[in-house]
């Protein structure tokens, strides 16, 4: 019987030790004017995001991508608020609760409770967690199913799962390597021949040559109207150097998309871009490589200069990850264009295109102003980490023609 007392008053303290502190201490009230905004634009962003999944314009799966990547974007930019301290307006809720809690459960188990159904469990005498998701829980979510799929390697769905998990945390190279698995396990099935030349494309600096344009083609020699490959054909012939097939492409891809849809406007706009870049429109003949590949880059291209500063060369290693970046100067921290190398090619020179956007509506040449940074990761990841070295310039105008320098000589805290 005292084991019983002992356990419910046991009970009653932790119960109020969770509901008195926040009623007690000084809450924070958070300066939202940036958190408002950011917030503001993400909602108008997931807004469009469903009306082209509405539309058509965007798969199930694309809208799940895009909008996840959204979602990560903004908890980066939320994560920086600061606030300032005043007065709580509850301690007399607190006092009030210290004193009827014990009462109340006391008078409800009097009536309802009997103390011999009761059997003290270590579980009763643990404390209460609250299980909040983050990158490193997804981290380790997705470090299972690759373990997994070690001894389930004809599991294509497994596969195609780990590579749209990796994708989301822009691990591109082992996206492509997971799409591949279940390429090979699949077959000829056009959602997975997509996804592994996006993510090829993507592991290759968003260069569509090669395997990525092999595949694309291979879907529309089977499918003309299909708007994902029609929009990859259409850059990888652009890139090619093929801007009358380019814009052949695209010209369909147009007339496809639902009328006066974001989508549809935005692939207006890179075809004029494309068509114009030829007086006259279309050529006879194909220009060369270097002017199709800066047609749809929207005029802007960001040339940045990048070196490691000499007291930090000990503390990388030659395959470390560098990525060099551009990002609004205020709103969502999602790259504008960003390119990966590795320390071994450091010092380097890059040049930052609309070619190089992680999301078409996320471009640099929607900016007139970005901030250009460059860091080395040790873990790979394009998720900024405690630990990463980074440099930047802070401001950078996307009509500037001249080159940017940046030296990576801070650590990330």
């Amino acid at each position: 019987m005292t084991v019983f007392w002992l356990l419910i008053g046991l009970l009653i303290l932790i119960a109020l030790a969770i509901l008195l502190p926040p009623l007690w201490r000084q809450r924070t009230v958070a300066a939202a004017d940036m958190d408002s905004r950011n917030i503001a634009i993400a909602k108008t962003r997931l807004a469009e995001l469903q009306a082209q999944l509405a539309t058509g314009a965007l798969t199930e799966e694309q809208y799940q991508e895009q909008r996840a990547e959204l979602e990560l974007a903004l908890a980066d930019d939320l994560d920086i608020a600061t606030g300032n301290a005043t007065p709580a307006q509850g301690r007399w809720i607190a006092t009030v609760l210290a004193i009827l809690l014990p009462l109340v459960a006391l008078s409800f188990y009097g009536g309802l409770g009997t103390y011999q159904a009761v059997e003290p469990t270590p579980e009763m005498l643990g404390s209460t967690q609250n299980a909040v998701p983050n990158i490193e829980e997804m981290k380790k979510m997705v470090e299972k199913l690759a373990e997994r799929m070690k001894t389930h390697a004809d599991d294509a769905e497994g596969w195609t799962m780990l590579g749209k998990s990796y994708k989301y945390l822009q691990q591109f190279p082992k996206a492509a390597e997971a799409f591949g698995k279940a390429y090979a396990l699949l077959g000829e099935q056009s959602e997975i021949m997509l996804l592994y030349a996006d993510a090829l494309a993507f592991a290759n600096n968003e260069q569509m040559d090669g395997k990525p344009a092999e595949l694309v083609f291979k879907v529309l020699a089977r499918e003309p109207d299909n708007v994902t490959a029609l929009w990859y054909g259409g850059m990888a012939k652009a890139q090619a150097g093929e801007a009358e097939e380019g814009v052949k492409l695209w010209r369909k891809l147009l007339m496809i998309l639902p009328p006066n849809s974001q989508a549809q406007q935005e692939v207006q706009t890179l075809l004029s871009k494309l068509e114009a870049s030829v007086p006259g429109g279309v050529p006879a003949s194909a220009p060369d490589k270097t002017a199709a590949a800066t047609a749809s880059t929207a005029a802007v291209a960001l040339t940045i200069n990048v070196s490691l500063a000499p007291e930090l060369q000990s503390a990388v290693a030659a395959n470390d990850t560098v990525f060099v970046y551009a990002q609004a100067i205020s709103g969502p921290k999602m790259p504008l264009a960003i390119v990966r190398k590795q320390v071994s090619d450091l010092p380097l020179t890059v040049t930052l295109t609309d070619a190089q956007a992680m999301m078409p509506a996320m471009k640099l040449s929607n900016f007139a102003e970005v901030k250009l940074l460059a860091r080395v990761s040790k873990s790979g990841e394009a998720i900024t980490q405690a630990g990463d070295l980074l440099g930047s310039v802070e401001s950078a105008a996307t009509s500037d023609k001249t080159s940017h320098s940046i030296v990576i000589n801070s650590r990330v805290k």
